[in-house]
């Protein structure tokens, strides 16, 4: 394929550019591509474009690597855009959990769903369409890939609001389908898995064995009924997703704490510590430790150039980009007929088949009914949280708590919204003109 140009935003993060680089030198059809490091912090970006140098010479990939600060002079001619953003993540996600607590409503996780994730959503979907906007004057054609959360409305609030081809993604189906493999003595990749939904609400509706066709579901429900109550999975305790697959029949993507954000009785089963803001930082800082000694050329790369992030980014851009027929686990799309019985403005996640005409979400036919329920809901608050974000429009942020199966309380959502949008006044400004 003929080289293209990748412009990836954010990759001064510690975990998301570095895993984006071990896909970039790995994909050999990207020989003689250029690939633009932007991140607003400038210490970041020198360590990460430094380690992709080192990287890219290593594997021999044939990049061209170039980094900046200023987006506007890494966008002209881009062929694609990668995104994965968010003001201040850590500091103000933990305003987000600590206020709803204070007037007596409680968040599994508050980062996607829940009062959190409106205010996450109010804070991020601004700068992806400052993006977007900036795409379309220097780069019309170019496909904006993202990650940055949450997934599903930020995707809904570009396609609504922008001319800008994009795809969100996530990997809660490569997740759940490792589970559901480790159930059963088997390997993620030994199984062919057809989900769909919206992310991290999303449902394996189909698993066989990749080799034979065979249904495994059967063996899958025998073996999850054997599992002690107290059974450590791949991720950790999931005694929600269990629950969840016993009375709806299906798995559920990603993990309990991701699904048990739309679930008013997740809390119950899976409590409500919430992230541990702690355990992050000093990740977060042991590996900050660990690319500063790569870049300066100490130690070996490793894995780095030998296995990929288990994200789909650059297949999706070699396949695009190649005229391939690629078929990928989940995307984040416009569901357009994807999932019959949801919305046809859903931002649904569903299978793809993915070419150089774009990205086809699978037709995935209807959800059972309760699934569709769950999944209905959510899309709702969808639309009223896009509005509210674009919009600066605190009734729509008030429709989108109160809709909310989380929010248990009239009076707790006015006023734990007034100080959401009180303490985020500088990030806000559509809400305080």
């Amino acid at each position: 394929m003929k080289p293209v140009k990748i412009v990836i935003i954010g990759a001064g993060s510690v975990s998301f550019g570095t895993g984006a680089l071990r896909d970039a030198v790995q994909c050999r059809d990207l020989r003689g591509s250029k690939l633009v490091l932007v991140d607003i912090h400038p210490g970041n970006l020198e360590l990460i474009t430094k380690l992709a140098k080192r990287m890219n010479e290593e594997a021999g990939a044939g990049l061209v690597i170039e980094s900046t600060t200023d987006r506007l002079e890494a966008l002209p001619e881009a062929d694609f855009v990668i995104t994965s953003i968010a003001v201040r993540r850590d500091e103000l996600w933990q305003k987000d959990w600590q206020i709803p607590r204070s007037y007596g409503i409680k968040q599994v996780l508050g980062e996607n769903g829940g009062p959190g994730g409106l205010s996450h959503a109010l804070r991020n979907i601004p700068i992806i369409l400052d993006v977007c906007r900036d795409m379309e004057k220097l780069c019309p054609n170019a496909w904006l890939i993202n990650f940055s959360n949450p997934e599903s409305r930020i995707i809904m609030a570009v396609s609504k609001y922008t001319s800008v081809k994009a795809v969100g993604l996530c990997h809660g189906v490569p997740m759940g389908r490792n589970r559901v493999a480790q159930m059963i003595g088997r390997k993620g990749a030994e199984l062919d898995v057809k989900a769909a939904g919206v992310n991290h609400l999303v449902w394996l509706m189909d698993v066989r064995d990749a080799a034979t066709g065979e249904d495994l579901y059967p063996l899958i429900r025998q073996k999850e009924a054997e599992l002690p109550a107290d059974d450590v999975g791949l991720y950790g305790h999931d005694p929600l997703s269990r629950a969840m697959f016993r009375h709806f029949g299906y798995w559920p993507c990603p993990t309990d704490d991701h699904i048990g954000e739309y679930l008013p009785y997740a809390g119950e089963v899976v409590g409500y510590e919430g992230y541990d803001f702690e355990a992050a930082d000093r990740h977060r800082e042991k590996t900050w430790v660990r690319i500063r000694q790569l870049a300066a050329g100490e130690g070996e790369l490793g894995d780095l150039l030998t296995e990929p992030s288990g994200e789909c980014a650059f297949q999706i851009i070699a396949a695009i980009a190649g005229n391939k027929n690629e078929y990928v686990l989940a995307v984040n799309i416009p569901n357009r007929g994807c999932i019959t019985n949801l919305a046809a403005d859903a931002i649904v996640e569903v299978p793809a088949l993915v070419s150089g005409y774009g990205i086809q979400g699978l037709t995935m036919g209807e959800l059972p009914d309760g699934i569709a329920a769950l999944c209905s809901m959510q899309v709702n608050i969808q639309r009223l949280c896009v509005e509210a974000a674009v919009r600066g429009d605190r009734n729509s942020a008030l429709q989108a708590l109160l809709v909310d199966p989380v929010v248990d309380s009239l009076d707790g959502a006015v006023r734990m919204l007034d100080e959401l949008l009180t303490v985020h006044k500088p990030v806000l400004p559509l809400f305080h003109k």
